[in-house]
């Protein structure tokens, strides 16, 4: 059942918008009444509806200001104007809000009919594209994470977009542009990254040579090897090794 706030100045006025929402038979109901639109955004500060029905000329605050402030808010709920004048001026500006419907006093139960059915269809398919929107994300974060996992299994090798790609069946282009929506890093820079990691534990933890550290990481060129790291780490492997070196000594000596 989809919910509805009715706005409007005059008590009956509110009766007659709610018999006649009812005499459609449609999954609508009427929650809640307000004299104004002041009252009604007092109310919507707590609570939520689907559908804001609210007339035109109130007292305090009138019903283009309402729905002025409900466009500012983007709170997310349909709304329809109800007005006893054939304006215009007032339809025009209604759409400008995004107002769904400007029906004219006093609302037939066919007019009634007419307009929560297209709005039922519009929150169907919004619905819809909700439910669609969050498996595609869902779908995409799975990619990710197993994007990662084989990327870290075959750490300290050099991995490329399209072996990964491959990995996860998809487009080359799709997960360089997916992953970095999902991981605010480049596929290249956190391959990169991780491998640079790998060097400095082997750099700091063993004895070996940086050469044998930059064939142990697939390197073929050494000098490619320094220059990677020291594009990531602002040094050189070399200055690295001896920078912690230097500071273990220290660490020791306290």
């Amino acid at each position: 059942m989809h919910t509805i706030l009715v706005v409007d100045d005059e008590k009956w006025i509110r009766t007659a918008l709610k018999h006649c929402i009812e005499r459609t038979g449609l999954p609508f109901c009427v929650i809640c009444e307000c004299a104004n639109g002041l009252e009604a955004l007092d109310w919507l500060k707590e609570n939520e509806v689907d559908l804001v029905i609210t007339d035109v000329h109130m007292p305090v605050m009138d019903g283009l200001t309402l729905v002025r402030e409900l466009y500012d808010g983007n709170k997310g709920q349909a709304m329809v104007v109800v007005s006893g004048y054939d304006d215009f001026v007032f339809a025009q500006a209604a759409i400008r809000f995004e107002v769904r419907d400007y029906l004219l006093k006093p609302v037939g139960i066919e007019d009634m009919n007419a307009c929560l059915s297209k709005i039922l269809e519009r929150i169907k398919k919004e619905s819809k594209q909700d439910v669609t929107n969050e498996s595609r994300s869902l779908s995409e974060l799975t990619s990710i994470e197993q994007v990662i996992q084989f990327v870290e299994k075959s750490m300290p090798r050099d991995v490329t977009l399209n072996e990964a790609a491959a990995k996860v069946h998809l487009n080359p282009s799709y997960l360089s542009q997916m992953f970095k929506q999902k991981t605010k890093v480049n596929f290249g820079d956190y391959v990169l990254n991780l491998r640079m990691e790998e060097a400095k534990k082997l750099l700091s933890q063993t004895s070996l040579r940086i050469t044998e550290i930059s064939d142990r990481l697939g390197y073929t060129d050494v000098s490619y090897f320094g220059n990677a790291f020291k594009r990531v780490s602002k040094l050189t492997p070399s200055q690295y090794r001896k920078t912690y070196e230097e500071l273990k000594a220290v660490i020791v000596e306290y």
